[in-house]
């Protein structure tokens, strides 16, 4: 019997036993993770408190029996063998991708999915809708392969689309390539969902009046991501229009590569494209280029966005009777940046014309004839879109910052969305982590079976990123997956008597509260804090920094109206900003700069922060 089929045995009796065995054990069990993250606590803690039920509450949940034979697993480099059950035992985020449906998997008649989640549709039928499709889902994953391919008069409809999903995941290949006819509409395409990765190749490719529409596509959405590889290229009269695309959503990253490129009377509108965004990027790299008679209407584009930067290369290039319509283009209240590179050069009877577009825009080698310019700002402070002064939050949440005055009893100030986004997870045992470390990204994409550019690919690289970069000057950073790693570097930093702190719950998120009683953490002095942010990984990861001259303040949350209290609050107050950035959202927000005030923000969910005990 080989090696792999005796784990797999000894993997099914064990879980079948432990199963049993969870029955019968009491809470006092001393092999789970939770007892050992105690006795660690209290022997490397001199406070007399116990350990928070908060942090405690993310230990793993594998038992101490689980925990060896994983680390076995992974010490032989066998864990992506058995990815499934190792995910599921040890609470983990895993991206587990299903097997891809059959060439010839054909499906002819009309389709309607109503709630439903992380499927895979390969050569459907004439009129399908998508309705409700991975609402609320955590890792929604959809792949549409040779979707409507080759189709006549075939309509599609995505409708509620990975509603507040998280790390929603969707894949368009080939999608209505050669289709003749019908339309495809993609509204409400994924709203509030967290980290989305879309991904449309061959898109559209040699279609022929095939209209596409994206309405509030990925609106309000955190760290969005979409490309769009030889979109409608070669395309006969493809309209496509994309409207509300990225609303007020958290830097978004969109790549248009091919696009329309040698279409036939393409007809795109951009219209109010990631408006009041956050430093939105957008790449249109040959997009048009050699087109013939392509109309291409801006719209919106980009209004009232914070920062933002748009790169246009090789745009209309070589393009016939090309037709551009850039209007209120890139109005952004804090200035953005623009490149346009071999823009229309080559075209023949180009016509471009940019009304009312915004500063710090960049043209190069663009084509002099049939381009005008009309309305060209130059930059104002706090001047927006409108023309109208803007107030100094600078489309920084309300509330996410805020001065130390306002930390007084009676106060009513707004409360930021404090709420926890990334999916849930659990920290990993040492054992397991010690064999897995986080600076090896090759040995972590075959453990979890990560493909070349997959979303999984970029989790693991961006958590990598973060935590083997250097520390800023004066900072002390580690990168944490374990209660007792934690445990270590606070000590580290603090010495040992040690007490954590979070806000307890999300309630008052997004609207006017008031301030109750306010304590002051070591009586109000400044003092020295380690505070721990998450990252998206596939266990519990936490980057934990030293945060030098700072208050810390406990506070009852009020409602406003009848002043009962609805949360208990935990606020810091960073009283030294002389390094921080000028372009920190936080001086966006309150103004002056680094050196000139404090700057103070909630801890939010599933965030804390230790200090020194009271």
């Amino acid at each position: 019997m080989d090696r792999e089929r005796a784990n797999t045995i000894f993997l099914f009796l064990l879980l079948s036993c432990c199963s049993v065995y969870s029955n019968v054990i009491t809470k006092e069990n001393p092999f789970t993770a939770k007892a050992s993250a105690i006795r660690y606590w209290n022997a490397h803690i001199s406070t007399k408190i116990p350990l928070s039920p908060f942090l405690l509450s993310k230990a793993s949940p594998l038992s101490s029996v689980e925990s060896a034979f994983f680390a076995k697993l992974a010490a032989e480099r066998g864990l992506s063998a058995h990815l499934a059950a190792f995910c599921a035992a040890a609470d983990l985020f895993c991206l587990l991708e299903s097997k891809a449906p059959a060439v010839g998997e054909n499906h002819r008649n009309d389709a309607d999915f109503a709630h439903y989640n992380n499927k895979q549709f390969s050569n459907y039928g004439d009129a399908d809708q998508f309705k409700n499709y991975s609402d609320g889902v955590n890792f929604a994953t959809g792949s549409f392969s040779r979707y409507s391919r080759g189709s006549t008069g075939h309509r599609e409809g995505f409708a509620s689309y990975a509603d507040d999903g998280n790390v929603a995941t969707s894949n368009f290949t080939s999608y209505g390539g050669a289709a003749t006819g019908g339309a495809g509409d993609f509204k409400t395409y994924m709203p509030r969902v967290n980290v989305p990765d879309l991904r449309f190749a061959s898109y559209d490719a040699d279609a022929n009046g095939h209209k596409l529409t994206f309405s509030s596509y990925v609106d309000d959405t955190n760290s969005g991501s979409q490309g769009f590889t030889s979109y409608a290229k070669n395309g006969n009269h493809a309209p496509v229009g994309f409207s509300s695309y990225g609303d007020t959503s958290n830097v978004v990253g969109s790549t248009f590569t091919g696009y329309g490129e040698l279409a036939n009377s393409a007809n795109d509108t951009f219209k109010a494209y990631t408006t009041n965004a956050n430093n939105p990027t957008n790449t249109f790299k040959k997009y048009g280029a050699g087109g013939n008679g392509g109309t291409d209407s801006f719209s919106s584009y980009r209004d009232s966005a914070n920062a933002g930067a748009d790169s246009f290369q090789s745009y209309g290039r070589d393009s016939s009777s090309g037709k551009t319509n850039f209007l209120n283009y890139g109005k952004s209240f804090n200035v953005g940046t623009d490149v346009f590179k071999e823009y229309g050069k080559g075209a023949l009877d180009q016509s471009v014309g940019f009304k009312i577009y915004g500063a710090n825009t960049t043209f190069k080698d663009y084509a002099k004839k049939g381009v005008t310019f009309a309305g060209y700002t130059k930059p104002e402070p706090n001047k927006g879109a409108d023309g109208e002064a803007k107030p100094s939050k600078n489309g920084v949440e309300e509330g996410k910052f805020f001065r130390e005055s306002m930390l007084q009893k009676g106060k009513v100030m707004r409360m930021p969305n404090i709420r926890d986004w990334m999916p849930k997870r659990s920290f990993l045992p040492r054992p397991i982590l010690s064999k897995l470390p986080i600076s090896s990204l090759d040995d972590l994409k075959r453990t979890f079976n990560s493909g070349e550019n997959s979303t999984m690919e970029h989790v693991l690289a961006n958590a990598q990123a973060e935590c083997v970069r250097a520390p800023s000057p004066g900072e002390t950073k580690s990168c944490v997956a374990s209660i007792e790693d934690m445990i270590d570097f606070a000590v580290s930093v603090l010495g040992a008597d040690l007490v954590v702190r979070t806000t307890e719950a999300v309630e008052g998120s997004g609207r006017e509260v008031m301030i109750g009683e306010v304590k002051g953490v070591n009586r109000g002095r400044v003092t020295k804090s380690v505070s721990c942010h998450q990252s998206l990984y596939p266990c519990l990861l936490y980057y934990c920094h030293s945060v030098p001259k700072v208050k810390v303040y406990e506070v009852d949350i009020l409602e406003v109206e009848s002043k009962a209290r609805i949360n208990h609050g935990t606020a810091i107050c960073h009283l030294d900003t002389s390094t921080w950035s000028p372009r920190h959202s936080a001086f966006l927000a309150l103004g002056p700069g680094p050196g000139q005030i404090e700057v103070c923000h909630w801890i939010f969910e599933n965030d804390m922060t230790w200090t020194i005990s009271d």
